[in-house]
């Protein structure tokens, strides 16, 4: 299988840049099949088709909604801690999906504690750790300032548990 990307430049975006990976994402998954149609996300801009009642198997909207955290986690963290994202690349392969946000930000992620564990702030990494098959980072190979946090996940199977729905691409 070879591999599939989608690339999404955010290169100099402020306003809403979480809801348009979020979008982004889930109109890839449709695409590939993750699920069926792309379903807008609550006040998106653009409606998309709607989504039919019956994914393509039976962990799909739960590996879909696992995503859409991470990716939400992911692009957040970039505009709170590294003055936000300037691109995110989404790759299908063989082996599952991997999500990435680049930033200008040369420090490394690092996991907060946050104060109270009940209130919003200091969870992303956390989230990365307990949803993600495998999480890092690297600095950009090119020697601009910055680096790409990425997070990988299995695809989700198929209805007969023996194929992964990126294969059938």
């Amino acid at each position: 299988m070879t591999e599939h990307i989608r690339r999404l430049n955010l290169e100099g975006a402020t306003a809403g840049v979480v809801s348009r990976c979020r979008e982004f994402t889930r109109r890839a998954l449709a695409d590939w099949r993750w699920i069926a149609q792309a379903e807008p996300e609550p006040g998106a801009l653009r409606p998309g088709p709607p989504r039919s009642p019956e994914p393509d198997c039976p962990d799909c909207p739960d590996a879909v909604e696992d995503v859409l955290l991470m990716v939400s986690e992911m692009v957040s963290n970039a505009c709170l801690h590294a003055g936000g994202p300037r691109e995110f690349v989404l790759r299908l392969a063989r082996g599952g999906l991997r999500m990435e946000v680049g930033d200008g930000s040369p420090e490394p992620p690092r996991r907060r504690t946050p104060a109270d564990p009940a209130l919003p702030g200091g969870h992303g990494l956390l989230v990365l750790e307990r949803l993600a098959r495998s999480w890092g980072w690297e600095p950009y190979a090119d020697g601009r300032p910055g680096k790409t946090v990425w997070a990988e996940v299995p695809s989700p199977l198929t209805p007969d548990g023996c194929t992964a729905l990126g294969e059938r691409l």
